[in-house]
């Protein structure tokens, strides 16, 4: 069914997903913002959804396994692309993904060091606590069994 045939009331009816769906059926690759753009255009929504909304709109064709965002920043179908560009493409996300939980972790570390270091701070290293402590050798402590 085109998209150009259809109400309003029937695109209510559908997810955003499914609408950019049949968006990148009809025309091809297209970026984010012009995806979402003709959406709110479509749906009649208001123009303030755009900001509020977009991250969600991104996240969402992310999650979703018929649409892969292509090296020059645009959406297509995924169903158009050779399998080996699909994965050439996974594999530099998932290497990202990685660099980024690295990161971190080496933050988290430093954070950790960074309290640990706090705390040995708070230690009051004065002998105080220590001067009642009388330190026995092995025969001292037969002679007081």
């Amino acid at each position: 069914m085109s998209i150009k045939n259809m109400t309003k009331e029937d695109l209510e009816l559908l997810s955003n997903k499914d609408i950019t769906n049949l968006l990148l059926e009809e025309k091809g690759k297209q970026t984010t913002p012009d995806l979402f753009k003709k959406i709110i255009q479509l749906l009649e929504l208001p123009e303030s959804t755009f900001d509020q909304k977009i991250g969600d709109y991104y996240t969402s064709l992310t999650t979703d396994k018929r649409f892969i965002l292509l090296e020059d920043g645009t959406w297509d179908l995924r169903s158009r692309h050779s399998s080996d560009k699909i994965a050439k493409i996974e594999d530099e996300e998932d290497e990202d993904l990685e660099e980024i939980e690295e990161e971190e972790e080496q933050e988290e570390m430093v954070e950790d060091f960074d309290s640990i270091e706090s705390d040995e701070d708070d230690i009051d290293d004065s002998d105080e606590d220590l001067k009642d402590l009388v330190v026995l050798d092995e025969d001292e402590i037969e002679e007081t069994e």
